[in-house]
């Protein structure tokens, strides 16, 4: 499962950019997000009805805390943050990476902070020099 994770991820990454850059420029982009998550709604009740997982709506939904809600809010951002990225002409090419590294530092500052997590001069050699290709990749 742990390649397989990566590899789903890479690949959802990849169609996510994708769709987002071909979304139509007019139209309201909250309709859009409504299409958008009816779509993961209707695969989210497929998966749960094929899948071998727990099956107890009951149970499951007892379990749900505060990071529930806080992911649905968060994706709703990231939609609507990706959509005017690009619509505002960053490249497809670009806007995921400076999104992908600025959350990354942000996360490593966070899960020093608040998690204990540590890191190694290695580690921060490279959150360096992805600070360097940002700046780098911004030139004109």
């Amino acid at each position: 499962m742990y390649y397989i994770s990566m590899v789903i991820t890479v690949l959802a990454t990849v169609m996510y950019n994708i769709s987002q850059k071909s979304i139509n420029q007019t139209i309201n982009p909250f309709i859009s997000m409504i299409v958008t998550y009816i779509t993961a709604i209707l695969f989210s009740v497929l998966a749960f009805a094929f899948l071998p997982i727990d099956r107890n709506i009951v149970s499951s939904l007892k379990q749900l805390n505060w990071a529930s809600y806080l992911l649905g809010l968060s994706a709703l951002g990231l939609e609507i943050g990706y959509l005017y990225l690009y619509r505002s002409g960053w490249n497809i090419a670009v806007a995921p990476l400076f999104v992908s590294i600025i959350s990354t530092i942000m996360l490593i500052i966070i899960g020093i902070i608040f998690y204990k997590t540590k890191i190694s001069p290695v580690n921060t050699i490279g959150v360096c020099i992805s600070i360097i290709g940002l700046i780098l990749m911004n030139k004109k």
